[in-house]
């Protein structure tokens, strides 16, 4: 079965505040799920202080893999600490330059509250060359999107509201115009009886056959005295109705596996 082109993806979350769990990640949720009904897969998702070094050299690094798309969310605002689109230009190597277009855009904002355009928000229309702005109505700092090589790289705000917004509007619609042939199906269902070390032999088994499945389980009670599992999986393919076969050929196969070693279905 063909399991489809594969693309990939990586997203940085930035932000000191979320690495130290003063905010909560669901930026990297959001976007891990988008992505992957999208059809790329998400090879990783990373989290770092607001420091240029660290975040362009870990930036250098995943764009040496050529992954076809690397999304940033956060550190784009006005403060000292906000430092992604200089870490992004220093890691393309590409200067970081008043954007007229951002600029013009924040300038709109401003303007409605009859505020002057001070160094700290001009600073948010500093982005680097080469790239196209991402309009953002819910807030004042612009995303930006540009290709470096064979990778897509999008940059967005970190505040969700503003960043879901921009995803939906503009960045999801760009997307899908790349022409993505990977889709896929999921099933999940629950078992009792039936501890993670057991089924994981079983699951073993059943993933030797085949190439584009991924099954994962997820303890939901105590391995030893009263064991629960969520079986969750996931097919990949180029066509729907392929992927969603395998799906309930690998659901039943797992059911009856676990059956026979005493698992009771839910």
């Amino acid at each position: 079965m063909d399991s489809g082109e594969r693309v990939v993806a990586w997203v940085f979350t930035l932000g000191t505040e979320v690495v130290s769990g003063r905010v909560v990640n669901t930026n990297a949720a959001y976007l891990g799920r988008r992505l992957t009904l999208l059809g790329f897969e998400v090879l990783g998702v990373v989290s770092l202080v607001d420091d240029v070094r660290l975040i362009s050299t870990f930036i250098s690094q995943v764009l040496a893999s050529e992954p076809d798309l690397l999304v940033t969310t956060g550190g784009l605002g006005p403060t000292y600490d906000d430092v992604t689109l200089e870490a992004l230009a220093k890691a393309l190597r590409v200067e970081l330059r008043l954007n007229e277009d951002a600029l013009k855009k924040i300038k709109e904002k401003y303007d409605v509250l009859k505020l002057p355009l001070t160094p700290e928000r001009v600073k948010m229309a500093y982005m680097p060359e080469g790239c196209e702005v991402i309009p953002n109505e819910l807030g004042t700092a612009p995303g930006c999107i540009m290709k470096h090589r064979k990778t897509l790289i999008v940059s967005l705000p970190g505040v969700p509201r503003e960043l879901e917004s921009m995803w939906e509007s503009y960045v999801e619609p760009r997307l899908k115009e790349l022409g993505v042939r990977r889709v896929f199906a999921e099933r999940s269902f629950r078992v009792s009886g039936v501890p993670e070390s057991s089924a994981a032999k079983v699951v073993k088994e059943i993933l030797r056959k085949y190439e584009n499945v991924y099954i994962k389980t997820h303890p939901k009670g105590h391995e030893i005295t009263a064991p629960l599992l969520e079986i969750y999986v996931q097919v990949f393919s180029s066509d729907l109705s392929e992927a969603e076969k395998t799906a309930d050929k690998v659901l039943e196969e797992l059911k009856k596996s676990l059956e026979g070693i005493g698992g009771i279905i839910t």
